[in-house]
C-alpha cells in the first residue's frame, strides 16, 4: 500500500510545474545570461562588467567609460536577450509540435516555416542586395506563409489530420525549397550571403531584433502555456480528446498557430538554427516529467539557457566566430541520434 501510494505521489509530482523547479530554471538562466555579458570580444574585466551592472540596478557610479558600457549594452546584452528569446521560441514550438504530431522526433521547422523563410530571405537578399534590413521582415512573413501552405494543402473535408499535416508540410518545403535553390543559381554571386543567413546566427543583433521578435514569441508563450492542459489531452488523440469535448482540429489549429509564429519569428532574426527544438523538450521530460503542464514552461526557460550557451561558444571558440547553426548541430545531431535508438529500442512509434 505504502509503495502505491508512492507512486501515485511521484505521478503527480511529474504531471505539476513545481515552484522550485521553476525557481531553479530562472536561476540557472540568469548565471548563464550574466556569464554571458562578461565574455566577450572586447575584454572590460569581469569585475567591472558586474560593477557596471550593479551600478545600474542600484544607481551607483559606473566603472566603465562610455565606449566600454556601449560594448556591453549595445552589443553584448542585446545578442544575449535575442539568444534566449530564440532559444524559448523554437524549444517551445518543437515541444507544442511533438505534442501536436505525437511524435518525439518533431521539429519547429516541420510545416514548412524553414524553408518559408529560407525562400523569402532569398528573394529579398537577390532583389535587394543592399535592403539586408528588410530580410527579417521576409523571413517572418515566408515562415508563416509556408506553414499557411501547409495548412491549406493538407486540410481534408474540411478538416487538417496530422498524418496529412506531415505530408503537406514535406510537400510545400520540398517545392520552396527548389524555388529557393532555382533564384540562388541564377544569382550565384549571392550563394555565400543566403548560405551565411542559412547556417544561423547573431552577429548583427541589436536592440531593434530583439523588439522584432518579443511581442511575437511572447504572444505565442502565452497561448501555449495556457493551452498545456489541452495538449496533454490532445496527445490522448483525436477520438479521445472529442470524447472529452474538445474539438482537436480547433485546438491544433491554436495550437500550431501559436507555434509557428514563435518559430517565425525566432528565424526571422537569427536564420536557421536546428536541433534546439528536439534537444531541449527531450532534456525537460527526462529531468521534470513528460505532462506538457511541465514540458511547455520548462521548455521556454531551457531553450533560452541552450541557445546563450551555444552563442556564447560560438563567439568565443575560435578567433573568427562560429556559425550558432554550426554549434547547435554539433550537439544536437548526437543528440537526436540517441534519442531515436532509444525510441526505437522501447518501441515507440515514430
Amino acid at each position: 500500500m505504502n509503495t502505491v501510494r508512492e507512486t501515485t505521489r511521484h505521478q503527480r509530482t511529474r504531471t505539476r510545474l513545481r515552484p522550485r523547479t521553476v525557481l531553479t530554471g530562472l536561476l540557472l538562466l540568469t548565471a548563464v545570461a550574466v556569464g554571458a555579458l562578461l565574455v566577450g570580444a572586447g575584454e572590460l574585466g569581469w569585475q567591472r562588467v558586474l560593477g557596471e551592472i550593479f551600478a545600474q540596478l542600484t544607481g551607483g557610479r559606473s566603472p566603465l567609460s562610455d565606449r566600454e558600457a556601449a560594448i556591453l549594452w549595445q552589443l553584448r546584452a542585446p545578442r544575449v536577450v535575442l539568444a534566449g528569446l530564440v532559444g524559448a521560441g523554437l524549444a517551445v514550438s518543437g515541444a507544442t509540435f511533438q505534442g501536436v504530431f505525437r511524435n518525439p522526433l518533431a521539429d519547429p521547422y516541420l510545416l514548412g516555416a524553414a524553408a518559408g523563410a529560407g525562400m523569402a530571405a532569398t528573394l529579398v537578399i537577390v532583389l535587394t542586395p543592399a535592403g539586408s534590413a528588410w530580410v527579417p521582415v521576409a523571413a517572418f512573413a515566408g515562415a508563416l506563409s509556408g506553414v499557411g501552405l501547409s495548412w491549406l494543402a493538407g486540410r481534408a473535408d474540411g478538416r487538417a489530420g496530422t498524418a496529412a499535416l506531415l505530408l503537406a508540410g514535406v510537400a510545400v518545403a520540398s517545392f520552396l525549397t527548389a524555388v529557393q535553390t532555382f533564384v540562388q543559381q541564377l544569382n550565384a554571386q549571392t550563394i555565400r550571403q543566403v548560405y551565411t543567413w542559412m547556417l544561423g546566427g547573431l552577429s548583427l543583433a541589436g536592440w531593434h531584433e530583439v523588439l522584432l521578435a518579443l511581442p511575437y514569441v511572447s504572444a505565442a508563450a502565452v497561448v501555449l502555456c495556457l493551452s498545456a492542459r489541452l495538449l496533454d489531452v490532445l496527445t490522448l488523440g483525436d477520438a479521445e480528446a472529442a470524447s472529452l469535448g474538445l474539438r482537436p482540429s480547433r485546438v491544433r489549429l491554436v495550437l500550431l498557430g501559436a507555434a509557428s509564429l514563435a518559430t517565425a519569428a525566432a528565424v526571422s532574426v537569427s536564420g536557421l538554427i536546428g536541433f534546439v527544438g528536439i534537444v531541449v523538450p527531450h532534456l525537460v521530460r527526462m529531468l521534470a516529467g513528460a505532462s506538457y503542464r511541465v514540458v511547455i514552461p520548462l521548455s521556454l526557460i531551457g531553450g533560452a539557457v541552450f541557445v546563450i550557451l551555444a552563442d556564447q561558444i560560438a563567439r568565443t571558440v575560435m578567433p573568427g566566430e562560429l556559425p550558432l547553426g554550426v554549434v547547435t548541430a554539433f550537439t544536437g545531431a548526437p543528440f537526436f541520434v540517441g534519442v531515436l535508438r532509444s525510441d526505437r529500442r522501447s518501441g515507440a512509434n515514430l
